[in-house]
Parts: C-alpha cells; sequence; structure tokens
C-alpha cells in the first residue's frame, strides 16, 4: 500500500522541479538573512522596505507591537528578514526598560529644577512665581539653540518628550488635591457665602469665555490671518486593564495595612499615603473608561475626587477616627510629613515649566496668529480679575474670600502663587473655586460656544483656555483637536500674564481697592 501511494507523487513530473524551485527559495533566503541591513537596525521604517511603486500590508510580528510595512509581491522574503530581526537582535526585549529610564531622568530632571528654583526664591524672598521663572528660562533656551544650532534644540525636545507626555497624561489629578479637601475648605464658610460664590463661578466663566471668543474674533476680522495647520501633538496612550489591577492591589494591601498599623510607616498621614493615592488614581482610571455621554456628566476629575473621598469616608468609619481627620491626612501642607494630595500638587511646578516646551513647539502658530492670541489672553485675563473683584463686592463677598476667588480662570499652579501676593486669603478655597471653574467648562464649553456662535478653531481654542484653563482645555481637544494648539499656548499665556499684572504692586493696590 506504502508503495502504491508514493509512486505516483515520485513519478509526477513537476515533483523535481517543485524540489529544485524550494531549494533556491531557501538559498535566496538566506542571502537575504545575511545581507538585510535590518539585522542591524532596531528601529526599522517603512521605506526601509517598501517598494516606492508596491502597495503595502502590515504584519504583526509574533505578537509583538513590532509592526512591519512590506510589499504584496516580496512578502515572503520581507517575512523571513523581520523574523530574523526579532530572534536575533534581543535588544527588542530591552526598550521598555530604556523607555522607564527615559522618562525617569527626563521628569527627574524637571521636578529637580522646580524643587531647586523653589529653595533660591524662598532664600532670596522673591515672591514671583518660580516655576514660571523656570519655564521663561527653558523657553528661552529653546529660542537661541533654535536659531543657532536648531538639531540641538530638537535634540532637547526628543530628550523630554517622555517626561512632558507623563505630565499631559496625568495632568487632571495634580488638580485632584483641592477638590478632594473641599469639605474641609467650606467648612467655615457660610451658606450664604457660597452661593454668592458659585454664582461668581457660573456667571464668571460665561463672561470670560465671551469676552475672550469675541475678542478672538474681532482681532481676526481686523489682521485677516489666514489659518494655517498647528504641529501634531503627541497624545497619551490610554490605560491598560494591568495598570488597574496594579493600583487596586495597592490599594487593598495598604489599606489594610492601615488599618491594622495606623502608624506602620511612623505617621497616620504617611501609613495612610499609598491607599488614598491608588483611591484617587483608580477614580481617574475609572473615570477615562466611561462611555462619553457619562462623561459629559461625571467628568474624570470628579469621579477621582469621590473615589478619593470615600476611601477617606471608609477608613475613618472603620477605624474611628473620623472622615475630616483622613482628608486631613490627605493634604497636609507639611514637606515632612506629606499625604497623597501633597505628593499630586508637587508636581503643579513642573506642569508650569512644561508649558515651555509646548509652546516652543508651536512658536510659528504663535508668531503667526500673535495678535490675535495676546490679545485676546491680555483682554481677558483683566477682565477677569477685575470683573470677579467688582461683583464680589457688589453682591456682598467677604473681601478675604473674594480676593481668594480673583484667579478663578488661571491655572491651579499658578493661581496659588498669585493669592500667596495677597494676606488673609483662603489657597484651599482658591484651589477648590479654579478646579470648580474648570468643571463647569468642561462640562458647557462646547454648547456655550456653539450657542455664542463661536465657530473659529482660534476662537474656540483661546475662548476656553482663557475661561476654564486645563480642564475645559481636555474637554474641547477631545472632541475638537484643531482647537488643541491654541487652547495649549492660551492656558499658559493667561497663566503668565495674570501672574504678571498680579505682581505689580498698583495692580494688587487697585484690586483690593474695589474690593474693598
Amino acid at each position: 500500500m506504502a508503495t502504491t501511494s508514493t509512486m505516483p507523487i515520485l513519478s509526477s513530473p513537476g515533483y523535481f522541479s517543485k524540489l529544485v524551485f524550494r531549494k533556491h527559495h531557501r538559498i535566496e533566503a538566506n542571502k537575504l538573512h545575511k545581507q538585510s541591513p535590518l539585522v542591524s537596525c532596531h528601529g526599522v521604517r517603512p521605506h526601509c522596505i517598501q517598494s516606492s511603486t508596491q502597495p503595502a500590508r502590515s504584519y504583526l510580528v509574533h505578537g509583538t507591537k513590532f509592526l512591519q510595512v512590506v510589499s504584496k509581491e516580496n512578502s515572503p522574503r520581507d517575512r523571513i528578514r523581520v523574523k530574523s530581526l526579532t530572534s536575533e537582535s534581543g535588544g527588542v526585549s530591552i526598550r521598555p526598560v530604556i523607555g522607564i529610564l527615559h522618562l525617569l531622568v527626563s521628569l527627574g530632571i524637571i521636578l529637580a529644577m522646580d524643587k531647586f528654583l523653589k529653595q533660591a526664591f524662598v532664600a532670596a524672598a522673591i515672591k514671583f512665581p518660580s516655576a514660571l521663572f523656570g519655564m521663561f528660562s527653558v523657553f528661552s533656551v529653546l529660542i537661541i539653540l533654535d536659531c543657532f544650532i536648531p538639531p540641538a534644540a530638537t535634540s532637547l525636545m526628543n530628550f523630554f518628550e517622555p517626561a512632558i507626555i507623563f505630565i499631559q497624561r496625568w495632568l487632571p489629578l495634580f488638580y485632584v488635591p483641592s477638590l478632594v479637601v473641599l469639605p474641609l475648605a467650606v467648612k467655615d464658610i457660610p451658606t450664604a457665602s457660597g452661593i454668592k460664590i458659585c454664582f461668581i463661578i457660573a456667571g464668571g466663566w460665561l463672561a470670560s469665555l465671551a469676552v475672550a471668543g469675541y475678542t478672538a474674533i474681532a482681532v481676526r476680522n481686523m489682521v485677516k490671518t489666514k489659518m494655517v495647520a498647528a504641529e501634531p501633538m503627541t497624545k497619551p496612550s490610554p490605560f491598560s486593564r494591568l495598570e488597574a489591577l496594579t493600583w487596586t492591589g495597592i490599594f487593598v494591601i495598604s489599606f489594610a495595612t492601615a488599618l491594622l498599623y495606623p502608624t506602620a510607616l511612623g505617621t497616620s498621614a504617611r501609613t495612610c499615603l499609598p491607599f488614598l493615592l491608588a483611591a484617587t488614581v483608580l477614580g481617574y482610571i475609572v473615570g477615562t473608561g466611561l462611555p462619553s455621554n457619562i462623561k459629559s456628566v461625571l467628568h474624570p476629575i470628579i469621579s477621582c475626587a469621590l473615589s478619593a473621598d470615600l476611601a477617606a469616608y471608609a477608613f475613618g468609619y472603620f477605624s474611628q477616627s473620623g472622615t475630616d481627620a483622613v482628608l486631613g491626612y490627605y493634604l497636609t501642607k507639611v514637606s515632612s510629613n506629606p499625604g497623597a494630595g501633597d505628593i499630586l500638587m508637587g508636581f503643579l511646578g513642573s506642569v508650569i515649566i512644561s508649558f515651555a516646551f509646548s509652546m516652543f513647539k508651536q512658536r510659528k502658530l504663535v508668531k503667526r496668529h500673535a495678535a490675535e492670541i495676546f490679545s485676546s489672553v491680555i483682554i481677558s485675563t483683566l477682565f477677569s480679575l477685575y470683573s470677579t473683584a467688582l461683583v464680589g463686592r457688589l453682591v456682598g463677598l467677604e473681601p478675604t474670600l473674594t480676593v481668594s476667588i480673583l484667579p478663578r480662570c488661571i491655572t491651579v499652579a499658578l493661581a496659588l502663587s498669585i493669592v500667596s501676593f495677597f494676606e488673609g486669603t483662603n489657597p484651599s478655597l482658591t484651589a477648590a473655586v479654579v478646579v470648580l471653574t474648570g468643571l463647569v467648562g468642561a462640562n458647557f464649553v462646547q454648547t456655550m460656544l456653539d450657542k455664542l456662535r463661536l465657530q473659529d478653531p482660534i476662537a474656540r481654542g483661546i475662548a476656553t483656555a482663557s475661561s476654564a484653563h486645563g480642564l475645559g482645555t481636555a474637554a474641547l481637544s477631545a472632541k475638537e483637536p484643531e482647537a488643541l494648539p491654541f487652547c495649549a499656548i492660551a492656558y499658559a499665556l493667561t497663566g503668565i500674564f495674570g501672574s504678571l499684572l498680579c505682581s505689580i504692586p498698583m495692580v494688587r493696590q487697585s484690586l483690593l481697592l474695589i474690593v474693598g
């Protein structure tokens, strides 16, 4: 039976030709394996192997994230090249380690710069925001290098790219602490005063949005500058299931440890830090993963704050220490005994310094549309500060509370620096009002821009960032990416100009005179 079944195959006229073809194919494949320049190149680019006249398709090699583009006609040979690359070049698995080290070094440099500048400014008794000085310094260095040594400026941008993406990815978390401890901040504020503050937040946001948007439109009609494409903005990667599981494990273990050993890490604040931080991060991860229709009502930063507050309530209940005590551990404002909120707010200075890279990346756009951008930012910032002071006096809000909410449209890091120029203010209230203003903008900015008939991307971007800073920017840019560059620029410049204004004694005196 065996002889009968094999003889027809051996006698087939095409059998030996097939053997010759297969042998020839193996020889060609070995030649490609030895001669291919791709073996010595870890960062394979499509044009390395793609014919300019042939269509291309993608193959996912061995289940990794290494995406290789090959031509249709030469795909068998090219697949052998790719296999050779992934099997013999052991450097592919080292990439994640190198990426983590790159992130740690670049982010560490920015954090160290922020800390050094803070200490230097305190030692020199300088009240000007140190992070703002750092941002100007970095931006100036980049501009100078770009003028004389452009490759050096590009290399510097590329080096700090991981840190910038990290900051963008976690940006809302750095605003959360003030919202988490809001129950403590408003505890001593009378109900009537709280209602007045809410009125100023809502009405002031809408007024600032309209002023900035219509100013941008008016200036654009005068200068008639045509729109050009902005530099592409790198988007942070979404959160993975592994990240969620990791933070869940940290929360469960640290929560149980804190219950059993309240001072395991020396103090109650340090012992509560891990599970409160994990609760905050988990709330943000879950919030970003919610459907769009839910996020339009429940912003991720709200779910983030609620998660931290629920964790504080649960721990206060089971430990019988009370929620207020646990919230006090969350934000201690003591560098020697930090809480989870102190760790998160420690990144605010780095956020300001990172503005330098965003502004440098969009420097051509800033130069082209300087008239619209600067005029809108200056007018809207002046309007925001002075209208808040005036309305606060008209509605009979206490002067100390009015001064505390003056920088309502300026990002938290710089808003806290601004109120430090004044005496007797409530920084916790300042931070909370800034975050609430951002939340109002994040939820209603697109609807109101449409109702105000502000359709120009420049006007929409500037109006959003000038009235609702980072949270409004994140909400608008998620649905209108063409407005993101203008949001980013106005977001930074509003805080910068507001800080510069309030650093002038005459301006501060005029605001205090209006407040009464």
